[in-house]
């Protein structure tokens, strides 16, 4: 790759994501010139929008500048008809991560549960010491973007364990969060992920680690342990003790406790005051889509969504959920790939049965095809979410369905958490819009 970032053209296919969008933003910080294009509009594509990238909607060869330089993701195939117009290089869009890491000194966090939280956290904390980090984060965060090129020595990134793309990084700080089976499509077993991670955090100068037994052995010796112990949880989030500095967060769980401590450790590695990161963190509001508070329905109902779709991360969010005291809660969930609702549905219905009522929509397909997984629906969930017999259930496929269902039974003093990584938060919006989803 060239150098001179001004002298590159990068054209990214699928610029709508998370992680895409972040890219072609910051590459546009260096100097590159950026275009792009998604199969669908979507919030982020608006934030490209507003800093002068213009995505296509629609995939097509024409979309292709001349001698541009192509980046992709996992989820785009060989044969996208740009891809296939390229006349210029192809880069994963990890390699471009990896290369834009290699600019300042890199702090990145993996695992299975908690990345985009933990790292918004860290840019967040370090942001308020002063210290004006870089970053590319998985979510939005409350500078209204997802990316951006600071003026510090830091940047701040998530490292992707999904398709094993972390393996493209050697960051001078690296933090794991925690370790479960989540893609059931990349990772033959749990052994398997585990030593994708060993190997990633024997990539690191340091390494911060949540202080469990079976994570530490992941981890090569002297690396630091965090934890969030006995935390004090109420409607107006938490506080916890660390360092002997009391931490008070506005974000509620137990579960944002402990990303906090990781998140903490990692800015105090960094060279932040400690106390000064810790005060930071008080004005914390999350990331879009982590546990996020939408609105209010017409009914009176309080409306959050959350990007949880994973058990681990469905039993937390209700969880925080529950320390704001609802009357009832009602979790509407949106399965995402057959292959983890098929490996995962009986542990899906014993997490969403700790609701009072419980929605199931279908699976969000993402990259694969429902011919593949014959039988494999998001009914499968609803039904062991039923045979807990703790919670009403409900099986609603299509969203529309859903929402006019849940107009029928929300009243005052109900919290409505959509949970799931596809479009389920468009329901959330309609819920507080009456707009159709």
């Amino acid at each position: 790759m060239n150098d001179d970032w001004s002298a590159r053209r990068l054209h990214f296919i699928g610029i709508g994501g998370a992680g895409m969008s972040g890219l072609a933003l910051v590459a546009q910080a260096l100097g590159a010139q950026v275009t792009g294009s998604d199969r669908a509009d979507s919030p982020f594509a608006e934030r490209l929008r507003e800093h002068g990238i213009e995505p296509v909607i629609g995939h097509a060869a024409e979309n292709v500048p001349p001698n541009a330089e192509v980046v992709y993701s996992t989820a785009i195939p060989p044969d996208n008809p740009e891809r296939l117009a390229a006349a210029g290089p192809e880069h994963h869009r990890a390699d471009l991560l990896a290369e834009i890491s290699r600019l300042r000194r890199c702090i990145a966090v993996t695992g299975t549960h908690g990345k985009t939280t933990t790292t918004a956290m860290i840019v967040h904390a370090l942001g308020g010491c002063g210290l004006d980090p870089s970053y590319l984060v998985g979510g939005e965060l409350s500078t209204g973007t997802n990316a951006g090129w600071g003026t510090g020595e830091w940047v701040v990134v998530e490292a992707d364990e999904s398709d094993r793309s972390l393996l493209k990084l050697e960051p001078e700080i690296a933090v794991l969060t925690n370790a479960e089976l989540d893609h059931h499509a990349t990772y033959a077993s749990m052994r398997d992920l585990e030593a994708t991670l060993a190997e990633f955090m024997g990539r690191a100068e340091r390494a911060i680690v949540w202080d469990r037994p079976g994570l530490l052995a992941l981890c090569p010796p002297g690396a630091i342990a965090y934890d969030a112990p006995a935390p004090v949880l109420g409607p107006d989030g938490s506080r916890f003790r660390w360092r002997g500095i009391e931490v008070v967060l506005s974000v509620p769980g137990a579960h944002n406790a402990i990303n906090a401590a990781g998140a903490l450790e990692a800015c105090a590695m960094a060279g932040a005051d400690p106390a000064a990161a810790a005060a930071a963190l008080a004005d914390f509001r999350g990331a879009r889509r982590r546990f996020e508070r939408v609105g209010e329905t017409a009914e009176g109902a309080l409306v959050y969504d959350d990007y949880a779709h994973h058990p681990t991360e469905v039993s937390a969010t209700l969880a925080a959920a529950r320390t704001l005291e609802p009357k009832r809660l009602v979790a509407v969930f949106q399965p995402h790939l057959y292959s983890r609702t098929r490996a995962l549905a009986s542990a899906f219905g014993a997490a969403l049965a700790a609701a009072d009522v419980v929605m199931v929509v279908d699976v969000y397909a993402a990259r694969e095809r429902s011919e593949d997984f014959p039988g494999v629906s998001g009914r499968l969930v609803a039904a062991a979410a039923a045979d807990q017999g703790t919670a009403r259930v409900a099986w609603m496929p299509a969203l529309t369905d859903a929402e006019r269902y849940l107009h029928s039974i929300l009243r005052p003093g109900d919290l409505c958490l959509t949970m799931g990584a596809g479009d389920v938060d468009s329901l959330a919006r309609a819920l507080i819009s009456r707009l159709p989803v």
